[in-house]
């Protein structure tokens, strides 16, 4: 059975989505996660993968071992809820037909999530899931397996699938772009393919097959944006459907993955600074599962298998960094770890990818992107510096043990297709039309120091020809939390400004994870103001380098990175002329003191605990943007936010936003005559989900902000931007 193949950093970034107030589509806590949400772009007869990037989430610190029961008792199948009501004037995800015009007459296409299975492609075609012949997936012949419009959902898309290993059913997980409910659809594969069962607010899915050759779901059941129950099902008829495993801790979260070479499905159980995994044998998942090695706090590890070995990717010794450890199967508690590979000092592990012969590291070290193979057979190990301009990996779904094929890309620039042959011990590079963007652009690695003497990595960007930068307008992009990294996929968005003459500037600040594990511990609970006096050094180092000015420089976050931007416009806003949010948290303080929310208790380890420690209250009312409103002068603010968002609820947004006018208001009375009062501006969005990263009416209206507040014409912007942006 074809996998995708990421271990379980992978997870993290799944659970993160859904443990964070990030961002990542994103998600994860308060901030955004997008799932397995994994899309094919092709140009022309060439085919790239892109993936759809979400969010995390933060759980609270595990003191003890919470009880668990595994159990073959029947229960009765989950009932489906109600549907929310989805507003009519929301705007359609456009999931099909985005035009990225990087060469004349040559056009991207993007497409949903695609599996390949046996001689098959599994994908989605405009409502329906189908399936081709793996040499026909470019073109019409295709067989519809399952018309979505039945599920009578507001424009509905397949963000995951998985094929049953001998092939009689599929599963798929759907979702509407306005809302982060889910739910999973199984089909029976036949002459005339039938939906066999539908299971609501699934969150992670995997097949195996039994010892009478029976086709086993196992799935995770999210309620309230937590996931502690899965479940195992069967069909056909021996039909079932009962619960497995229950997490008590309200802290954490659980998620399946299925290693690489099928041989074991992993129950995950994690939170932002611990994990947990359990083995169910693939070959015998009726056996009761075997745990790895409980969970001890500040411990994280996730596990991938290939010959009767376990490697596994860990935090556990020093320094507390990610390294590589393996042990036999049959003796997988920590006491029999033994050391196979340790990263360098201030790396980041992006992913890892097993296959029969090697192991393969993506990795990044100074700010710059690595991919080291290990020889499994000789404990060879050869790094590769992968081409400066790239920021981002996207992992590719890959069965084939001769080739590690993958994308590079960065936020305006489209994805790059590259493949590691093993055989030949080299990388290949795409053949095809260079994009144009890496002669009329340049990308440049600069570092900013903090107050306390701490180097701060940036990344920027800005046209080759541009004259006299310090004239230039300067958008600032900041994340700073849950340990993830600053979002650098490609946007067609930022490629419009860097053409229409902007600098683009990404400040790595602590708190994120761009420097392994010790620099998100270095910016989360009683550290988070080193995020802040980092953004500062990173603007101020910017401006003196000759990088624009106050006046043309702007700042943008989502989510969680919303903290930063807000607490640097309370105690810094000389240095910014305008400001754009999404979905963000600004009011942490009072969010962090409602347990009934969602995601509170999940996130005490990256904000603190204000209701029972008031060291951690004091210390979040120095920085809390709500809390720190006052009578100045700020830069205006465009803020994005969603009606029906779980993540960051509507209710901190508006009672910010109502408290920043009254603030500059009472300002406005004691300035004078001629004084210009910035512009608070607060756009509700209909839906339920927590960040919209396609919307054509929020990235026009955020574009449209920031040109009108630095006096720019935005004529020109705006026709280019049509060429990549099918409105």
């Amino acid at each position: 059975m074809q996998q995708k193949s990421r271990l379980f950093l992978r997870a993290l970034k799944y659970s993160i989505p859904h443990l964070g107030k990030c961002m990542q589509k994103q998600h994860f806590n308060r901030c955004t996660f997008a799932d397995h949400y994994y899309s094919r772009i092709k140009l022309k007869k060439y085919h790239l993968t892109k993936c759809l990037q979400n969010k995390l989430k933060i759980s609270e610190l595990a003191r003890n071992i919470p009880s668990r029961s595994f159990s073959s008792k029947d229960f009765p199948p989950i009932k489906q809820e109600n549907e929310t009501s989805l507003s009519e004037n929301m705007d359609a995800f456009e999931k099909v037909r985005t035009k990225l015009e990087t060469q004349p007459q040559e056009e991207y296409e993007i497409i949903n999530a695609e599996v390949k299975h046996g001689g098959f492609v599994y994908y989605q075609e405009g409502c329906c899931l189908v399936r081709s012949k793996d040499e026909e997936a470019d073109n019409d012949n295709y067989e519809v397996l399952f018309n979505l419009e039945e599920l009578k959902l507001d424009q509905p898309f397949i963000d995951c699938i998985r094929v049953a290993p001998d092939e009689k059913y599929v599963a798929a997980k759907i979702r509407t772009e306005d809302s982060e409910a889910s739910t999973c659809i199984v089909v029976k594969l036949s002459d005339q393919p039938v939906m066999e069962a539908s299971f609501p607010n699934v969150s992670s899915f995997e097949w195996v097959k039994d010892e009478e050759e029976e086709d086993v779901l196992f799935y995770t059941f999210q309620r309230n944006l937590r996931c502690h129950d899965v479940y195992r099902a069967t069909f056909g008829d021996n039909k079932r459907n009962e619960r497995f495993y229950t997490e008590k801790d309200p802290s954490y979260f659980v998620f399946l993955y299925l290693t690489k070479d099928s041989r074991f499905l992993t129950i995950n159980i994690m939170n932002k600074t611990t994990s947990e995994v359990w083995l169910i044998d693939g070959l015998s998942p009726w056996d009761p599962p075997v745990l790895i090695q409980k969970r001890i706090h500040g411990v994280l590890y996730y596990v991938e298998h290939r010959d009767d070995e376990l490697y596994i990717l860990t935090n556990v010794g020093e320094p507390t960094e990610f390294k590589l450890m393996r042990t036999a199967a049959d003796t997988p508690a920590i006491m029999n770890w033994d050391l196979f590979f340790t990263m360098k000092r201030n790396t980041k592990v992006v992913d890892l990818d097993m296959f029969k012969d090697h192991c393969v590291l993506f990795l990044k070290h100074s700010n710059l992107l690595y991919v080291n193979v290990i020889g499994l057979a000789d404990d060879s190990v050869r790094s590769l510096k992968l081409p400066p301009w790239a920021c981002g990996f996207i992992m590719d779904t890959n069965s084939d043990p001769k080739n590690c094929p993958f994308q590079l890309c960065s936020p305006i620039r489209p994805p790059k297709y590259y493949t590691y042959k093993f055989a030949e011990g080299k990388l290949f590079e795409e053949t095809g039309h260079e994009d144009p963007i890496t002669k009329t652009s340049r990308v440049l690695r600069l570092e900013a120091k903090s107050k306390d003497g701490k180097s701060v990595p940036m990344t920027v960007f800005h046209k080759t020809d541009s004259e006299d930068l310090q004239k230039k307008p300067l958008l600032v992009h900041v994340y700073g939390a849950y340990g993830m990294d600053l979002k650098m996929n490609f946007r067609p968005e930022r490629r419009v400004l860097v053409d229409d003459g902007w600098i683009l500037a990404y400040c790595h600040v602590r708190g994120g994870g761009e420097l392994g594990l010790q620099w998100h511990a270095d910016g989360r609970l009683t550290k988070k103001l080193n995020g802040l006096a980092d953004l500062e050094a990173c603007i101020k180092t910017l401006h003196g380098q000759g990088f624009s000015q106050p006046s043309l420089t702007t700042l943008t976050a989502f989510s969680a990175g919303g903290v930063l931007v807000g607490a640097l416009c309370n105690s810094n806003p000389e240095l910014l002329r305008a400001v754009t949010l999404e979905a963000p948290f600004l009011d942490v303080l009072n969010t962090m003191m409602d347990t009934t929310l969602p995601l509170t208790l999940e996130e005490l380890e990256e904000w603190g605990n204000p209701s029972s420690d008031d060291k951690h209250k004091n210390y979040i009312k120095r920085y809390c943007p709500y809390q720190n409103i006052k009578p100045q002068h700020y830069p205006s603010v465009h803020i994005t936010a969603y009606e029906n968002d779980e993540r960051v609820p509507l209710k901190g947004i508006v009672n910010y936003t109502e408290k920043l006018k009254e603030a500059v208001a009472e300002h406005a009375k004691d300035a004078g005559e001629g004084y210009q009062a910035p512009n608070i501006i607060l756009d509700i969005q209909p839906g339920g989900n927590h960040v919209i990263e396609d919307s054509h009416k929020k990235i026009t209206a955020q574009i449209k902000f920031l040109y009108e507040e630095l006096g720019l014409d935005s004529t020109s912007v705006f026709e280019n931007l049509k060429k990549y942006v099918k409105f």
